[in-house]
């Protein structure tokens, strides 16, 4: 099935190749993986809609869409054929070219990331040296239009909700690029299919997950992801019940429509990131490599949804602190407890590695917990 996708792959940019003129000859090569991302990330954003519906009802007890075509399967395409043709609203008093740049600005980046994720063997659309630094930096640039989309506005509520946004990305990228940083250590690249590449043989237990290291830098870049596209518990910047859709608020239309679209590609971005850094990418025994690729990403962003429709939303002192107090000194130390791993001799590595960390995570709950005692007694003395 592999070398099915690429002999056609190659096929079509030979087609492309032999259309374009000479002196376009040079995006045969790239028109085809960027047609494929133009494509296909509007359709995973318009179906992971659907899913989080359906299984944000179950949780609730309820069925979800069910009206518009099986199993409500064209309700997204109703969707967006409403989001198309409903009144694009500017405020009196916004600058209406912030307010029109904003959505286009927040899309851009979510769809570059996809551009350095290995979807299978050899299926990549730029198999850069420095892939992770790209994807970081690209995703970073959301925080910007975020900004100019609360700022625009000329709206409370709005410049409210893109501060908070900017005070929790900016927080939860430090422990995210750390928790990062221990895989591109062990591998010795940046490249994404360099370290999916790492993670071969075993039967699937060579995975990074699988070590102490690997497991606590999963779960802390896991919930860093979570907090840097605004998803529950983290999702101050959109509180409903505190400031109306935050920096969105003066939003409508297929503009309004646009920063979802980044954000359910984002998620898709950052759980497909997850997979590949720790839980092996593509690798994996019988089925097709995308197969194991899709299968791992969808398993990710079905424990988001599942934290939407369990989780209370978390109070903006509690979510910068779990940040800075939390994630943080845990990343630190498990960038010692990688080292440790690899110049303790085996097998005594993995349970100093494991040590390590089991101390540190209760040193640093044991903490966190006496500073919440302080502030308990504080309010009671008052």
């Amino acid at each position: 099935m592999d070398q099915l996708f690429v002999s056609l792959t190659g096929k079509v940019q030979e087609i492309l190749a032999s259309i374009l003129p000479d002196f376009l000859d040079f995006l045969a090569p790239i028109a085809l993986p960027l047609l494929g991302i133009l494509l296909f990330a509007p359709f995973v954003m318009m179906y992971l809609t659907w899913l989080e519906r359906k299984l944000v009802a179950r949780i609730q007890n309820r069925i979800g869409p069910n009206r518009v075509g099986p199993f409500g399967l064209l309700q997204p395409i109703a969707d967006g054929i409403k989001m198309l043709t409903k009144e694009d609203v500017i405020p009196e008093g916004a600058d209406r070219f912030m307010h029109f740049l904003a959505p286009a600005v927040i899309v851009a980046p979510a769809m570059l990331t996809w551009a350095v994720l290995p979807f299978g063997r050899n299926m990549i659309a730029a198999d850069i040296a420095v892939g992770v630094l790209y994807f970081i930096a690209i995703s970073g640039l959301a925080e910007i239009a975020i900004f100019i989309a609360g700022w625009g506005s000329n709206n409370k509520f709005s410049l409210l909700g893109a501060m908070r946004s900017i005070a929790q990305m900016l927080s939860y990228e430090i422990p995210m690029v750390l928790s990062v940083a221990v895989v591109v250590m062990m591998v010795g690249s940046l490249s994404t299919s360099a370290i999916v590449e790492a993670q071969s043989g075993w039967g699937g237990f060579n995975w990074f997950i699988f070590r102490p290291w690997g497991l606590v830098g999963f779960v802390i870049f896991f919930l860093a992801g979570a907090a840097e596209t605004n998803r529950t518990p983290f999702d101050l910047a959109e509180a409903e019940s505190e400031i109306v859709a935050g920096f969105h608020t003066e939003y409508s239309g297929m503009k309004f429509a646009l920063f979802f679209m980044a954000e359910f590609i984002s998620v898709f971005s950052i759980c497909a990131l997850a997979s590949t850094l720790f839980l092996g990418g593509w690798q994996g025994p019988f089925l097709p490599s995308w197969a194991w690729f899709f299968l791992k990403t969808y398993t990710l962003i079905g424990v988001l949804m599942w934290f939407r429709g369990t989780f209370p939303r978390l109070r903006v002192d509690q979510l910068l602190g779990f940040a800075w107090k939390g994630l943080l000194p845990m990343a630190f130390v498990n960038i010692l407890s990688m080292g440790l791993w690899e110049f303790v001799p085996r097998p005594w590595n993995y349970v100093v590695s494991t040590s390590l960390l089991v101390i540190a995570f209760f040193l640093i709950v044991y903490g966190n917990s006496s500073d919440l005692a302080k502030k308990r007694t504080y309010v009671l003395a008052d």
